[in-house]
């Protein structure tokens, strides 16, 4: 497993699943996006967002629109989509970087603390409520200074040893009648009815 930067060819997919997700899509740009990739099977397992907002005082970071497959979760997959997306706002050099969600105690297991909403820029606050309208409802702020992100041992290692899981074998196989077809009064030769 690793995680990279989202290519243009990731952008129908990315869409897909943020709408399948309910994520927010607000202003998408695939090139803000990263993706947890399984090198094994060449298969996308999760996603993450860097959003910058810019305002006429200085520019904030806030990290959205993470999501991972069902059959990739609880692996560390978020994990490390959240390590590398806090890595590329330390990059840019952004100290500090917020989040606006109601998963509150999985973000606070990396360093991230709840912030008041009063102490967030007003950029924030605006789209903290919104966010909350339509999205969210339990969200709220959290912030962490990027050079404070900490990696539980636990996360590390599932990420090292993540597969999907087999779905597949859960779903029964289909016979003739799941297509209206009585196996009964069927032929199954090449009979013309002559």
């Amino acid at each position: 497993m690793y995680v990279r930067d989202a290519k243009n060819r990731d952008e129908a997919w990315l869409l897909d699943h943020i709408e399948s997700m309910g994520l927010d899509e607000t202003a998408f740009r695939s090139r803000d996006y990263v993706i947890a990739m399984d090198e094994r099977e060449n298969k996308r397992a999760g996603f993450g967002r860097v959003r910058v907002h810019k305002t006429d005082e200085a520019e904030h970071c806030e990290l959205t629109s993470i999501g991972v497959l069902p059959e990739w979760r609880g692996q560390g997959v978020g994990a490390h989509v959240i390590e590398r997306l806090v890595k590329t706002a330390g990059d840019q050099d952004f100290d500090v970087v917020y989040a606006l969600s109601g998963e509150t105690d999985y973000l606070a297991q990396f360093g991230f603390d709840p912030a008041e909403p009063a102490q967030i820029p007003s950029v924030l606050q605006r789209r903290l409520s919104k966010k909350q309208e339509s999205l969210d409802p339990e969200a709220v702020p959290m912030r962490i200074e990027t050079r404070r992100f900490y990696m539980p041992g636990r996360l590390r290692e599932a990420f090292k040893q993540a597969s999907a899981e087999d779905d597949e074998n859960d779903e029964p196989e289909e016979g003739p009648e799941d297509f209206g077809i009585d196996p009964e009064e069927a032929s199954y030769k090449y009979d013309t009815g002559r």
